[in-house]
């Protein structure tokens, strides 16, 4: 007998597929472009538009970051995609005694307005879209960005970009959270409000299953999941009085890309089905606020090590699974990136990979090129099942926000990523070059590294900083955060004048700690 094949997510692989497997199927004829987007959002999809490339990028100092970004941008990237320190994501400066040890490490430190204009000197923002994964202090820099585009004289209905913004999957997979639930979704939904005033072409959310499938989740979870805080996040908005059909066009997903080739690309159909049914009951009436538009990363998790220039075929597999899968936007992993921040030359092999599919492979030719597989229209079909049955259980709970704060989806988590490890070590799951096809001697990567010089080099700045600002000013536009925070105003116009008053973010993001204090 044949050994028994499941994907990650436990769902049963049989020997061959037929058309008995996809008979009782509904909506196979559905096009693409048309409710409820299992074929994609767009009825040419890539025909008609390639997907956005980006590289993730963010290091040391803003100068250091720019030059990076520049060097990207003229190897044909065409977004930009930033990566902020841990400081900057928990809200605190670089000279915060907290922050010793990681300024610059894991992304670009960014304290006040002044880095945030070296960052992006040279680039015009209005003529660049840029994506950047800031979620627990994603309100500051995204009033940065938008003071910073001021300052350049762009047209605001033009500026296009995404901040992730995405609190709840920080509770239950990743950690970089401030403020406990409640007044964190506060923040988010007056981030909605304000955005589609003054900045309506910016994606106000990134709705993240990436970091769930980080910390260890299946395929099937990373969507159920991800989609519950979806549904969390629409309910709060329609608290507040939104329109579902305004806010509801502005919200994207970020997703990742693992290398189970088959069940990722059924994962990206059917988290569409799911979506736009979501949307449906929850009475969108336009089409696009309906449509789940998506970032996919390749999978972090996924590379090793050992061997790392394997990892150049594991991106390859996972880049075939998000553009097979329909995604509007990609980033791809530098096979070093298990050992460091990627070099230079791991940066532009990673870009390249994405190139040679997009101009070399066919793959974009025609769109949603499996369905009608019996295979994949299974798959499709049983990862949506599954998903289903978690959001009910979530649903039961009281939604997203009470699983979280029951431990349901940590523990979910938790027991996945534990089962994925030890299948791993007792041999059930092979990972080439780590339990099998492994060498004695390796010839040694280069890395990149980050000087611990940097954060004196951030402390003297806002030294500087602060004695060269309007200090009256400051103390007036903190004051105005905390009244708005304690009452019901929009804290958004307040905090954009607060960094154009060249407030530091720990500055504005203690004031808020004052307010709604700290989750533990």
């Amino acid at each position: 007998m044949p050994e028994n094949k499941k994907t990650d997510s436990g769902i049963s692989i049989k020997t061959c597929y037929s058309a008995e497997d996809i008979q009782l199927l509904s909506g196979l004829n559905n096009q693409p472009g048309q409710f409820p987007y299992t074929r994609g959002v767009q009825p040419d999809m890539y025909r008609g538009k390639l997907w956005t490339m980006r590289q993730y990028a963010g290091f040391s100092t803003a100068e250091e970051s720019n030059k990076r970004y520049h060097y990207l941008l003229s190897q044909g990237v065409m977004g930009l995609s930033v990566a902020f320190d841990l400081p900057t994501q928990i809200g605190y400066d670089s000279d915060h005694p907290l922050a010793e040890g990681e300024v610059g490490k894991v992304g670009v430190a960014i304290d006040s307005l002044a880095d945030m204009e070296l960052l992006f000197k040279g680039i015009e923002l209005e003529k660049v879209s840029t994506s950047m994964t800031i979620n627990a202090t994603g309100f500051i820099l995204l009033a940065m960005y938008v003071a910073l585009a001021k300052k350049q004289g762009a047209d605001l209905t033009k500026v296009a970009g995404t901040i992730q913004n995405d609190i709840l999957k920080e509770y239950a997979a990743r950690g970089t959270y401030i403020y406990p639930p409640k007044p964190s979704m506060r923040i988010i939904t007056d981030i909605f409000e304000w955005c589609s005033n003054s900045v309506p072409k910016w994606n106000t959310i990134s709705i993240s299953g990436y970091h769930i499938r980080e910390a260890g989740s299946t395929a099937v979870q990373e969507i159920a999941f991800t989609l519950s805080n979806g549904k969390a996040y629409v309910q709060a908005a329609l608290a507040k009085g939104l329109d579902i059909n305004v806010f509801g066009k502005r919200l994207s997903f970020f997703f990742n890309a693992h290398n189970n080739l088959f069940e990722e690309v059924a994962k990206f159909r059917a988290a569409r089905r799911m979506w736009a049914t979501i949307m449906k009951d929850l009475g969108a009436t336009d089409e696009k606020a309906m449509m789940l538009r998506f970032h996919t990363q390749t999978g972090g998790a996924t590379l090793t090590a050992q061997q790392p220039l394997n990892n150049i075929s594991r991106v390859t597999i996972q880049t075939l699974a998000a553009v097979l899968g329909g995604t509007q936007s990609l980033h791809t992993n530098g096979y070093d990136e298990a050992l460091s921040l990627p070099t230079e030359e791991a940066a532009r092999i990673a870009l390249r990979t994405q190139q040679i599919v997009a101009f070399e492979s066919g793959a974009p030719d025609t769109v949603d090129p499996l369905a009608g597989s019996y295979f994949v229209e299974s798959l499709t079909n049983e990862v949506e099942q599954k998903a289903w049955e978690l959001m009910n259980k979530i649903d039961a709970m009281g939604g997203s926000v009470s699983a979280i704060e029951e431990g349901f989806m940590q523990d979910e988590i938790a027991r996945s990523a534990f089962e994925y490890q030890r299948s791993i070590e007792n041999g059930e799951k092979i990972i080439v070059g780590v339990n099998k096809f492994t060498v004695d001697v390796e010839n040694p990567v280069p890395g990149f590294k980050i000087d611990d010089s940097i954060r004196q080099l951030q402390s003297a700045r806002l030294t500087e900083l602060k004695t060269n600002r309007d200090a009256v000013r400051v103390k007036l536009c903190l004051q105005q955060i905390k009244e708005a925070a304690e009452g019901t105003q929009n804290i958004m116009p307040f905090v954009l004048e607060a960094v154009e008053a060249y407030c530091t973010l720990g500055e504005i993001a203690d004031v808020l700690r004052q307010v709604y204090g700290e989750h533990r």
